[in-house]
């Protein structure tokens, strides 16, 4: 009868257990969910600009990347994500499609190279909006990789 007692004043500690395992496990294999803030400050060279952005972009262990990044203040004509550490400009990896006055999303089905992943992993991804006035880029986000959790 005292085992019984016992394993019911346990029983909450090991569903709680159990629950965040399954959890830990579910959000590493779903992938990394990017929320970054868009400005001309972090634009290479910067750009004086009154327009802002937010971005929402996940990235997938198999590659596959979603997401949007929506624009404020900017006539936007493009929108990209490039390869480059922050303080460096580099090469367009996923062109994102205009949706609406100022959205623009990732294309479905889109998947990164594994040069391209590794360059995320690195930090070295950035998404960027374009315009008729800056045409390098008037808004800049980096996609900083989530920090390792250590144990």
């Amino acid at each position: 009868m005292n085992s019984v007692t016992n394993f019911r004043h346990c029983l909450p500690g090991i569903l709680a257990t159990a629950t965040l395992a399954i959890s830990a496990f579910s959000t590493s294999a779903t992938g990394d969910e990017l929320l970054f803030k868009l400005s001309g400050d972090a634009e290479v060279p910067p750009v004086a600009t009154m327009a802002s952005g937010t971005g929402a972009i996940t990235i997938n262990p198999d590659m596959t990347v979603s997401g949007k990044v929506t624009t404020s203040g900017v006539a936007a004509t493009m929108a990209h994500i490039h390869v480059g550490k922050a303080g460096a400009n580099g090469a367009v990896v996923v062109t994102l499609t205009k949706s609406g006055d100022n959205v623009w999303l990732v294309p479905d089905g889109t998947r990164l190279s594994e040069a391209a992943y590794q360059s995320y992993k690195a930090g070295e991804l950035y998404a960027n909006v374009h315009s008729a006035e800056h045409k390098a880029g008037e808004i800049r986000g980096q996609l900083n990789p989530p920090k390792a959790l250590a144990y």
